[in-house]
């Protein structure tokens, strides 16, 4: 009986040992027959792997690192409302990118100005679809990350005093006629940037010139916070800002080392270059403080490291680790003479100093990167053919229309939703903060 009891097994592993070798042969066989019908995939895990990586650092980088450095610099009566801010521009621009936003940045388009509407909806991305050596879509969440974070800066500028419904029309407005249509100027190779030759590896015009001047006429035409330089408005928690702002550091290497597109020797490049000029940042802004106050200041280190971040997103993968250095160090520099002299001199109320330091930071990487991209100092060099001088001047000529779009399609986007719902919280309601008048929540209970 017992051999019996086993009959079935024993038929079972004569079967399988002579289907064996055929189903070898099929294995053999079918990439075989996938490369005769050229569908053989050219994705590769290694690199989809550290891109998959890279979109949820600059998630990671978002929320809650922006939300919590922003968080912490504001008057407590107001932390939610930074918190509210960030996490409803985060998901309204994920949708808004997956309906018409990519399309608008990568959508195809000979154009040199928008990337067409043939992506629509994603028309036409699917699972199987490839943009190099990754999947497309893994690409499309990678740059939605980016179009998400960059409105989210722009808070900084009037946060305090904007109404919660104003701030996330204009955010909608904004990403639509500023950011799609620079970032395919910057980054499409139907774009105006791109077909000039200028060096933006990660978003020095894309992102920070383009929030931080979005964030400066924000407020100037939102206003100065009720009390501006008559009443002392310091930041509630440096130790949140300081969480916030490592974690902004460390999602920061998905930010640059993810835009080599693959986990090969650009993304090295660009992880060392965030590390030491970020590094140079720091020392130079506690530096200058020590020298000049007496006294290096948390605030200060933290603002430095941001500013240092800043400099080396379009340098990231041209420069090399020295002159990454130098180039975070003299972008600290920059920003504190802006955030220290020029903002005191005209009085303006930007009010967590995003255009100071994000605006101003992108504007020394971007033209910087021309300079310290050449070989002779430690760069990776230009493109045959192209001077130092030349690539310099193609930088600024990025940066100046960058100024120029960004500059007067923001003033407009600003009128038209104070025409529609107005743009600031009346006067009673900043006093008590938003946090209650906006959400009817407290950040804190005592």
């Amino acid at each position: 009986m017992r051999l019996f009891d086993k009959l079935p097994w024993l038929a079972c592993l004569l079967v399988a040992g002579a289907a064996a070798p055929a189903i070898a042969q099929e294995a053999t066989e079918a990439p075989a027959a996938e490369a005769a019908a050229g569908i053989v995939s050219g994705i590769d895990s290694g690199d989809t792997a550290w891109m998959l990586t890279s979109a949820l650092l600059v998630l990671f980088m978002i929320l809650p690192g922006l939300a919590l450095f922003y968080g912490g610099l504001v008057r407590t009566k107001n932390m939610l409302s930074v918190l509210m801010q960030c996490t409803i521009i985060t998901a309204t621009v994920m949708v808004l990118y997956v309906l018409y936003g990519y399309s608008l940045s990568f959508g195809g388009s000979e154009s040199a100005f928008w990337g067409g509407f043939a992506k629509v909806f994603l028309a036409g991305v699917t699972p199987d679809s490839e943009l190099g050596t990754i999947p497309e879509l893994v690409f499309v969440s990678f740059q939605m990350t980016f179009a998400c974070i960059t409105p989210a800066l722009i808070v900084g500028g009037f946060a305090e005093r904007m109404r919660f419904r104003a701030v996330i029309l204009f955010v909608i407005l904004w990403v639509t006629f500023v950011y799609f249509p620079i970032a395919h100027m910057a980054w499409d190779e139907n774009g105006l940037f791109f077909g000039w030759g200028a060096l933006d590896f990660a978003g020095g015009t894309v992102v920070h010139i383009n929030a931080g001047l979005a964030a400066l006429i924000g407020a100037l035409m939102v206003g100065p916070r009720i009390g501006f330089r008559r009443e002392v408005m310091p930041p509630h928690s440096m130790t949140l800002t300081l969480v916030g702002g490592a974690i902004l550091w460390v999602g920061w290497f998905g930010f640059n080392a993810g835009s080599a597109l693959s986990a090969g020797s650009g993304a090295a490049l660009a992880m060392i270059n965030t590390m030491v000029a970020t590094a140079g940042a720091i020392l130079s802004w506690a530096g200058i403080e020590a020298v000049l106050r007496g006294k290096a200041s948390m605030l200060g280190a933290a603002s430095g490291m941001i500013a240092g971040l800043v400099a080396v997103t379009p340098a990231a993968g041209f420069v090399g680790p020295l002159g990454a250095i130098v180039l975070g160090a003299a972008a600290a520099a920059c920003c504190y003479f802006f955030v220290q002299v020029v903002k005191e001199h005209f009085r303006y109320d930007d009010s967590l100093d995003v255009f100071g330091i994000h605006g101003i930071g992108g504007i020394v990487g971007a033209i910087g990167t021309g300079f310290l991209a050449s070989s002779g100092l430690g760069g990776v060099g230009y493109e045959e053919g192209v001077g130092m001088g030349a690539q310099i001047i193609t930088q600024m000529m990025a940066v100046g229309v960058t100024i120029i779009w960004c500059g007067i399609v923001s003033f407009i986007l600003y009128k038209l939703v104070d025409m529609i719902v107005g743009l600031r919280v009346p006067p009673e309601a900043e006093r008590e903060g938003l946090d209650l008048v906006e959400h009817g929540e407290r950040a804190y209970v005592y």
